[in-house]
């Protein structure tokens, strides 16, 4: 049974850091694109990060170079760095595996399984 958990959310000031971790188990991550996606209050889930199979990363320009995507394969954990954080990186934040493709703006994705997530709060 293939199960992503997300972990290392939190409260953080702004301007703050943190790093969330995505643990799979029952599944192996290094032949897959690993995506990191958010959803705040009242709106869409949006793709923020994505990993492909070769280490290819992807990201949305709302969070380009202050947020960075890696992968352990042998811990097979995905990690996501997120740096200066704003207010509006409030979210809940989701690990989901399946492809993804870089597009203007972000990337495209597809995704078969997804974690439950975990809340970051950007408050002062």
């Amino acid at each position: 049974q293939v199960q992503l958990v997300e972990s290392g959310g939190g409260l953080v000031q702004p301007g703050g850091s943190l790093r969330l971790s995505c643990a799979a188990s029952g599944y192996s991550l290094d032949s897959y694109d690993i995506g990191w996606f958010r959803q705040a209050p009242g709106k869409e889930r949006e793709g923020v990060s994505c990993i492909s199979s070769d280490d290819s990363p992807y990201y949305a320009d709302s969070v380009k170079g202050r947020f960075t995507i890696s992968r352990d394969n042998v811990k097979y954990t995905v990690y996501l760095q997120m740096n200066n954080l704003k207010p509006e990186d409030t979210a809940v934040y989701y690990c989901a595996t399946g492809f993804c493709t870089v597009a203007p703006g972000g990337f495209h994705y597809g995704m078969d399984y997804w974690g439950k997530g975990t809340l970051v709060t950007v408050s002062s």
